[in-house]
């Protein structure tokens, strides 16, 4: 019995190998470190289908390379590394994971915001270098109020709304702005919607989620940051290149933002060297917003039944260029 070919470039959760391999033959890319593009050329170039990472460059040379590709199954919500363009006139479906991450991305968006607003790493450090000589002090390590403050919203997508419930949890006051303005959930969580410029400005923490995009590259830059309170947090889990780095580290220098929290960085890695992990009013993540145990195995199981269901000619649970189905006929 035929079964189509399969590559992985990352390890999955087993049930979802298991999954894939009821219905392909599988290859799974063996390393930690990602496939160089030319390996992932290679690897591509006689497959039907593939699970692959936001690291993975998806472009149209390595479509071109792959004459036998019918699905991409991304193991993410964020498509900027895929030509979806590309992929759309090759008829290959584009899978991907929104949704099943957005509580767990959201949970850690909170727990920067807190982190740095409390400057819970840097007392931690502190502690631990031996400095706690005194048993209280009625000064130190004073932070900002979470509670009762403004809470920014950019991109007010799943993980946004998220962030927004979260923060609704602690009383806060939910200004968002967002490419499309969300009636129906400014009446149910009552939100309040705002110009870019006004989310800025009022905002004691501001939290970005929008996709990356050319229009978003560098959103946020020394004008936009110009713009916030000298008081105010900044936490990012959307994608690295949406803050300006170079920006973002004059402004916490400087005093034009109080902190920030990263989970994403341009680039990624961070070099060690990199001038901004050595302020103390920073929190810097290695990209984990989704990775709990519960999460990365919903997106995998996901990535794998979009494989599937592509490698069968079905419909995707969750596909980003739907477009492809009326010339495939499905």
């Amino acid at each position: 019995m035929f079964k189509p070919r399969v590559y992985v470039t990352r390890q999955i959760f087993p049930d979802a190998l298991d999954l894939i391999e009821k219905f392909a033959e599988l290859e799974l890319w063996p390393d930690d470190e990602p496939p160089s593009p030319e390996q992932l050329m290679e690897a591509m170039s006689n497959v039907d289908g593939a699970i692959i990472n936001v690291m993975d460059r998806i472009d149209a040379p390595l479509l071109d390379a792959a004459p036998k590709l019918r699905v991409l199954s991304q193991v993410a919500a964020g498509l900027d590394n895929i030509d979806i363009p590309a992929a759309t006139k090759r008829d290959i479906m584009v899978g991907y994971t929104p949704g099943v991450l957005a509580k767990s991305t959201a949970d850690l968006a909170f727990a920067l915001l807190l982190a740095v607003a409390r400057r819970v790493v840097e007392s931690d450090k502190w502690v631990r270098e031996g400095n706690w000589k005194i048993s209280h002090h009625p000064m130190f390590w004073l932070g900002s109020e979470v509670n009762g403050s403004t809470l920014g919203i950019l991109g007010l997508g799943g993980i946004g709304l998220e962030m927004a419930r979260r923060g609704l949890g602690f009383d806060m006051k939910i200004l968002y702005h967002s490419r499309t303005r969300k009636r129906d959930l400014e009446k149910e969580y009552g939100l309040k919607y705002a110009s870019f410029k006004r989310v800025l400005a009022e905002s004691d923490f501001l939290s970005i989620h929008v996709p990356l995009t050319p229009q978003t590259n560098h959103f946020i830059g020394e004008k936009q940051l110009q713009m916030m309170k000298p008081s105010s947090i900044l936490v990012n889990l959307s994608r690295g290149p949406v803050v300006d780095t170079d920006a973002l580290h004059q402004a916490l220098t400087n005093g034009t933002i109080a902190g920030a929290g990263l989970d994403v960085f341009d680039p990624e890695p961070v070099p060690t060297d990199h001038p901004i992990l050595g302020l103390d009013n920073v929190v810097v993540l290695p990209h984990i917003g989704s990775a709990s145990n519960r999460s990365r195995r919903d997106m995998h199981l996901l990535a794998a039944r979009n494989l599937v269901a592509g490698l069968n000619g079905d419909r995707l649970e969750e596909c980003a260029n739907p477009e492809v189905y009326e010339s495939l006929g499905i």
